[in-house]
């Protein structure tokens, strides 16, 4: 199922870049239905930057999931790739347990705006693939996953006001 999600910021690209890519950021940054994250990865090399998170669902998970998923956590790790000069890159996500089944992956642009502000736009696509519920669980996946976007990117436009 296709996503998309849109936010902007007062602040330049390479502020935004920063702030999405810090790790201490993530660390305290509560999602709605998600654990704080675990840093798995975190890399700086010229331009690029990695950021790899992992996380749990701590939310209500419908019986036909609990199901699927067995007795295990549902835990899954998301990967911000960005590339600081272009400032553009992938954010992927993949369940742990069976990466296969349950994953995702969307292109990241940060834009500069008028006035010193930066637009980032994500599109991507989010696969559940199992038979007979796999689209229905990505329509119910879909809206949480782009809620917690715009948490994120409320959060991180408190830390660059409060940079200012």
């Amino acid at each position: 199922m296709k996503f998309a999600a849109e936010h902007t910021f007062t602040a330049p690209p390479a502020a935004v870049a920063a702030v999405l890519c810090d790790p201490d950021f993530h660390r305290t940054l509560d999602l709605p239905d998600l654990s704080r994250p675990e840093i798995v990865e975190h890399t700086v090399d010229g331009n690029s930057r990695a950021l790899k998170l992992r996380y749990e669902f701590v939310g209500h998970i419908d019986g036909w999931a609990k199901r699927i998923i067995g007795g295990r956590k549902l835990t899954w790790l998301q990967e911000l790739r960005l590339d600081v000069g272009t400032m553009g890159g992938t954010l992927t996500f993949a369940a742990e347990s069976d990466p296969k089944r349950l994953n995702g992956e969307a292109t990241v642009e940060l834009t500069a705006v008028a006035d010193a502000q930066t637009r980032r736009t994500i599109e991507g696509e989010l696969h559940v693939r199992v038979p007979l519920v796999g689209g229905k669980a990505e329509g119910r996946i879909v809206p949480g996953l782009v809620r917690r976007l715009g948490v994120e990117a409320e959060a991180a436009a408190a830390v660059l006001a409060a940079r200012d």
